[in-house]
């Protein structure tokens, strides 16, 4: 899509939705703009499908959702950045909990922590824990103009690239795509050089060469066709593909109590939803993506991975490292 197009689709959202988010304390009918990246079909794209379907039967009708997919209003940096204005004409976006660290969201950077969660189950509990909604709350709490909704995952990252990656060793020298400086520093820590590309030119920056690698879950390694320009992934699982959704705090502070129950009450759906599928969706990709070409090499031994990583463990988890503990303890 031309920039100009882009530019005049906004606009005309600015217009038709202003009178979104106006008038706390009333129950008015109202319609939220929301904004994914991902394609549709996609983990994310079913998980925000289900919340924009459970707040408008929940509303009955009153709260109404338009969900725009595939990074039709923007990526999410210049998404972020509407959200944040005064009277924004965006008022959702799903998000990689990867970008919040670089906003000053400290907790938010615990979860990105390479071998931070042992398994799908240890996220999940975390997510329906107390402990996640400190986190959610960083940013409003901080006034960074972002309020968090509920936790999503897409599975388990892992790198791929398109050269061959057979051990740590093949990292050297690759340009290697970070989201965040956890990101950079682990890229450091491989010997690899940390290049900044957003996720909409990512598929463009592989097949030039302004990038060699990147990191994604499976599904979405498939659902974008990144296979198609870097057909080699290793299996190192160094996190989960956390993401959440937010709300502009100032839209959030236009709702009444009611209408905020909502959006957390579908929240919690949404993310059940998101847990039942996601699993699924990482097993039937492996297999589609390896009768589409796609080659894969597994890890046994992950030792040397978690020791190039332990210099950034350290320094991430100062942040907050009793909040960390409580995190990691979270496996039951």
């Amino acid at each position: 899509m031309s920039k100009h197009t882009h530019h005049f689709l906004l606009a005309i959202l600015m217009s038709l939705f202003l009178i979104a988010c106006n008038g706390k304390g009333n129950d008015k009918e109202i319609t939220l703009v929301m904004a994914e990246v991902n394609p549709e079909g996609t983990i994310s794209a079913e998980m925000d499908k289900a919340f924009k379907e459970k707040v408008e039967e929940l509303s009955e009708g009153k709260i109404k959702i338009d969900l725009y997919f595939g990074g039709t209003l923007g990526d999410e940096e210049s998404v972020m950045k509407i959200l944040m204005q005064s009277h924004g004409s965006i008022h959702l976006e799903r998000i990689s909990t990867f970008n919040l660290p670089s906003r000053g969201c400290e907790k938010s950077a615990l979860l990105i922590i390479p071998y931070t969660f042992s398994s799908r189950s240890h996220f999940w509990n975390f997510a329906n824990s107390e402990l996640a909604r400190t986190i959610l709350d960083e940013p409003y709490e901080k006034n960074i103009g972002i309020k968090g909704l509920f936790y999503g995952e897409e599975g388990t990252r892992n790198f791929f690239s398109t050269k061959e990656i057979k051990g740590i060793e093949d990292f050297s020298g690759l340009k290697l795509r970070v989201t965040d400086s956890v990101m950079k520093s682990l890229a450091e820590g491989f010997n690899a050089t940390p290049v900044s590309i957003s996720f909409g030119d990512l598929y463009g920056a592989l097949q030039t060469g302004s990038a060699d690698a990147a990191d994604q879950p499976l599904a979405n390694y498939l659902g974008n066709k990144f296979h198609q320009v870097a057909p080699y992934m290793i299996l190192d699982g160094h996190t989960l593909g956390i993401t959440e959704v937010v709300i502009s705090s100032e839209c959030w502070d236009s709702l009444s109590e009611k209408q905020q129950n909502i959006l957390f009450e579908a929240g919690k759906y949404a993310g059940e939803v998101c847990r039942k599928i996601s699993q699924e969706r990482e097993e039937n990709a492996r297999a589609q993506l390896v009768k589409e070409g796609a080659k894969f090499t597994e890890i046994t031994d992950l030792s040397s991975w978690q020791k190039a990583c332990e210099g950034i463990i350290s320094d991430t988890a100062k942040a907050d490292s009793l909040l960390y503990q409580k995190i990691l303890h979270l496996t039951k």
